[in-house]
């Protein structure tokens, strides 16, 4: 891969990944017009994935360090509770069990849990069915038209008042729902959860912040998963340079894409990508029948 491509790609992943155009559909679009294969290699697949990942990190860093830390501390209760348990069976006067969930944050980390779980629940089970539905132009064009109406929705949803100190369990689970349904190629990841948290109440600024924070283990999980395959590969220095500024650009185009959307979504700015989803969607179901 040339310099040019990595870079190349590092732009359409960043943009793709974070602007509600469904970057999975796009892509199965591609490939299926052009004949091309988009096979760029299991490290630059990683590497623009951390790119991604980088931008979260950049722009939600305090968050997510308050996450790390009260998801320590939620595990730590946990384990205390535990031997308060186990102790309680013995003695005559019994501790009361430490409250865990008592910060907004430690709330925040249980509802993307929740969220994470119901995606998995939905993902996994239909993984080789969601893989093959990118194989021909009729599901991404019917999801991108869905993605579109989905958008016209969310441009019309009035900002609510919950954030993480608020924000139900049930509404975690329907986010993550939206979030499983979104794994279908053409439909838009962060356009279906950050409409999904608007309708369940959200304000704009946490439904956005929960729709990037929440893919955070989908990403870890698919680089996790592909690591093992990428130990069978060899690479040369100019490649690992190539994918490098790749993974680059991938980052600084992700944090202005995730910028743009915090913006976007506060001003109810959706509509021209819904305008886009919906002809990029008839066309492909068009070339379907014709080609």
């Amino acid at each position: 891969m040339t310099l040019l491509q990595s870079i190349l790609m590092g732009i359409i992943q960043g943009a793709t990944e974070f602007l509600p155009v469904s970057s999975s559909g796009h892509l199965a679009i591609f490939k299926n017009i052009f004949g091309v294969n988009t096979d760029t290699g299991i490290l630059f697949d990683i590497l623009l994935h951390l790119g991604t990942l980088i931008a979260i990190f950049v722009v939600y860093r305090k968050d997510i360090g308050e996450l790390i830390i009260e998801g320590y501390s939620i595990i730590a209760l946990f384990f205390i509770n535990v031997v308060y348990f186990i102790g309680n069976l013995f003695r005559k006067e019994k501790k009361k069990y430490k409250q865990v969930i008592t910060t907004p944050y430690r709330r925040f980390v249980l509802l993307v849990i929740i969220s994470t779980l119901v995606t998995m629940c939905i993902a996994l089970p239909f993984e080789k069915l969601i893989g093959s539905a990118g194989d021909t132009l009729l599901v991404p064009g019917i999801c991108l038209c869905i993605t579109s109406v989905v958008l016209y929705i969310a441009d019309n949803l009035k900002s609510g008042d919950k954030d993480a100190s608020t924000a139900t369990y049930r509404n975690s689970f329907f986010v993550g729902l939206a979030q499983g349904v979104a794994t279908l190629p053409g439909i838009s990841r962060s356009g279906s959860t950050i409409t999904a948290g608007l309708a369940c109440g959200f304000n704009r600024e946490f439904a956005v912040k929960y729709s990037f924070i929440m893919s955070i283990p989908a990403v870890l999980g698919a680089v996790i998963l592909e690591i093992p395959d990428m130990a069978e590969t060899s690479f040369t220095k100019a490649e690992i340079a190539n994918y490098a500024v790749g993974m680059a650009v991938a980052a600084v185009v992700g944090y202005i894409c995730i910028k743009a959307m915090l913006v976007m979504v506060k001003k109810n700015k959706f509509k021209g990508f819904s305008i886009y989803c919906l002809c990029a969607g008839i066309i492909s179901v068009v070339c379907y029948f014709v080609l």
